[in-house]
């Protein structure tokens, strides 16, 4: 049973290790080229890797209930950074290395999922409801806030 939980383990690490990897690798290339696009490309890698490290590292039952957020923004991102790139260019080599990079960070990515969640729709589930359970959450502090409020005005009266 151990060796088997440790095969589990060095597949998660080495996942999240290569999600981080070519996550950084394809920031590089974007905040070498300059320009505010680039940069903030650049940025956007930086701290959705970051956030990947958090929800791999941390074991706390926020970070588990929205692990889904980073692995999903993450290959929101690299999907939206590859269709501008076809859309706007410029048709370089560096750029077309960059998107088979960032086309194999998406299969990581993919994978990632299967591993954690099984299937798309698990995933989707799982942040359908994480949402429901935030605005629960909130939804609840705004009626109590109101409460305190009603309260402390009919004191005051």
């Amino acid at each position: 049973m151990q060796s088997d939980q440790s095969t589990i383990n060095l597949h998660a690490i080495g996942l999240t290790s290569g999600i981080v990897a070519l996550s950084l690798a394809t920031a590089f290339v974007h905040f070498t080229l300059g320009g505010l696009l680039f940069l903030l490309n650049a940025a956007g890698y930086v701290g959705l890797a970051g956030l990947i490290v958090v929800g791999a590292s941390v074991r706390r039952p926020i970070v588990r209930r929205f692990s889904w957020f980073p692995r999903l923004a993450l290959a929101g991102f690299t999907a939206t950074t590859i269709v501008g790139y076809l859309v706007i260019g410029p048709y370089i080599t560096l750029g077309w290395i960059t998107k088979g990079v960032e086309v194999a960070l998406l299969t990581l990515l993919a994978l990632d999922v299967r591993r954690v969640y099984g299937a798309p729709r698990v995933v989707l589930r799982q942040a359908v409801e994480s949402l429901v359970w935030l605005a629960t959450i909130l939804r609840s502090a705004e009626d109590r806030r109101w409460a305190r409020q009603g309260s402390e005005r009919r004191a005051g009266s």
